[in-house]
């Protein structure tokens, strides 16, 4: 629930409701910020602020060069996708092919990516990077040839450590371990707290990595429920933990990969309280918890965990630097173990870009970089949904994310979009098809779409090529 305490929500809050009456019509221009302060007495920093909430409620629209608008999404009832229901079982159907199809494709540069999981070079901070790692190579003894410590580089977790204030933690570095990317995190929990035979919560649908890492460690998954706003079903949470041997959860609170799903805080606090209920581990993959569109980064499950039963897993290879392999978990009261399986599987992170990363958090350039993607990457959001809604066919649904950067449409039952990926690809158009985001027989007819890449019109045709495509299927 929003705090309507705070002045520029309750400015925000007046708008949205002019809007929705009709007092303010879809392409006027609001009134600029100076002429609100003028008239309202506010600060320059509540109305920005105000005119920023309702950028990330999809209700006005900035224009280089022009100012505020009032957004056609704000007038348009967008039909969520259907939440899923899968078969509360733990089937496996292959999916190892059409992954491989999809993914094989990556580094072809004449292929709109609109598959891909990480952002655009072009929106990441190369050459500070570059500056960076020539630093760290001059600071590091032997010049970042030699292993960090097990637990991991210790500037680093010092810096994990001061972030975790951003989503209410009040970790000290000794309640980090870095790991090989935010994948590495989830294999060493999985290891660790599973053996082969054992059975995992999952969301559904989920990220297929997820999915093949669970697979290959012998585990059955079991996929629950999922509402493609506010994440797993609850009530099928409690039932699962209730009356099924399940040995952990495995849950992305903030953003899912795929659905853009983000569980409200009342949510995330019972799902705490259930996992201690029944002394069920809960992994979090919170690797999207930084990119919100919104005022404030929302907190995550680790936030109320008490006892120690949430290991938190994160990275910056959705954020900042995919290449580096920089990732780390808060194991809360598994560190013992998860030490024990670093040390069998990895030993050491790649120590000189997990330097570089400390130190970009550490003089602040993470925090500025990460204003700067936000901002880019919601207003690509909202370009995204425009142009799907004015290209596909209608009844076509499509989320509406508060943040990370993926898009999950449900199109026509008759429409394979595993199929469809083909015929994209003739085009130079790649999707993700949602049949890989499960192991069972769902999701069809549906896909994901990455806004991770700059806007232009080259890629406002190629998603335009793409409604065209579904109309003529």
């Amino acid at each position: 629930m929003k705090n309507t305490n705070y002045l520029y929500l309750q400015f925000a809050d007046r708008i949205e409701k002019q809007i929705k009456a009709g007092l303010f019509n879809v392409g006027d221009k609001l009134p600029s910020i100076r002429e609100v302060c003028a008239e309202t007495g506010y600060s320059m920093s509540t109305v920005s602020k105000a005119y920023y909430e309702m950028e990330s409620r999809s209700l006005i629209e900035s224009r280089p060069q022009s100012g505020y608008y009032v957004s056609n999404i704000s007038a348009r009832a967008i039909a969520e996708p259907t939440p899923s229901s899968p078969i509360i079982s733990c089937a496996n159907i292959e999916r190892e092919d059409l992954i491989d199809l999809v993914y094989g494709s990556m580094m072809d540069k004449n292929v709109t990516m609109l598959s891909l999981g990480f952002p655009s070079n072009e929106l990441l901070p190369i050459t500070k990077l570059n500056k960076g790692m020539i630093q760290a190579m001059r600071q590091s003894p032997n010049s970042g040839t030699c292993y960090d410590e097990l637990q991991g580089n210790l500037n680093l977790r010092k810096e994990i450590a001061r972030w975790s204030f951003t989503w209410g933690g009040t970790l000290t570095e000794d309640d980090v371990i870095t790991t090989s990317g935010c994948i590495g995190a989830i294999s060493h929990c999985l290891m660790t707290l599973t053996k082969p035979g054992d059975t995992i919560i999952t969301e559904s649908p989920v990220y297929f990595g997820i999915l093949q890492l669970a697979k290959s460690l012998g585990l059955y998954i079991m996929e629950l429920p999922t509402n493609m706003t506010t994440g797993i079903e609850l009530d099928a949470l409690k039932k699962a933990l209730a009356t099924k041997k399940i040995t952990l959860c495995l849950l992305m609170s903030n953003f899912s990969n795929p659905s853009g799903s983000m569980m409200p805080v009342e949510h995330k606090k019972e799902v705490v309280r259930l996992m201690e209920y029944y002394n069920v581990p809960l992994i979090e993959d919170d690797i999207y918890g930084d990119m919100y569109f919104g005022t404030s980064r929302p907190t995550n499950c680790k936030t109320y965990d008490e006892s120690g039963i949430v290991l938190c897993c994160n990275s910056v290879s959705k954020s900042l630097a995919p290449g580096y392999r920089v990732g780390w978990v808060s194991p809360g009261k598994f560190k013992k173990e998860i030490l024990r399986t670093k040390l069998y599987h990895t030993v050491s992170a790649t120590t000189i870009t997990h330097e570089v990363v400390a130190d970009f958090l550490k003089n602040g350039r993470y925090e500025n970089h990460l204003r700067k993607i936000r901002q880019i990457l919601h207003h690509n959001s909202i370009n995204y949904i425009n142009t799907i809604l004015e290209s596909f066919p209608a009844g076509t649904k499509v989320s509406q994310p508060q943040g990370g950067f993926f898009l999950w449409l449900e199109l026509d039952k008759k429409i394979d979009t595993a199929v469809f990926y083909q015929i994209a690809m003739k085009h130079n158009i790649s999707i993700a098809p949602g049949r890989i985001f499960t192991f069972q027989d769902q999701f069809c007819n549906c896909m994901r779409l990455s806004f991770g890449l700059p806007w232009s019109n080259e890629l406002r045709q190629s998603i335009q090529t793409l409604g065209m495509l579904v109309s003529k299927m």
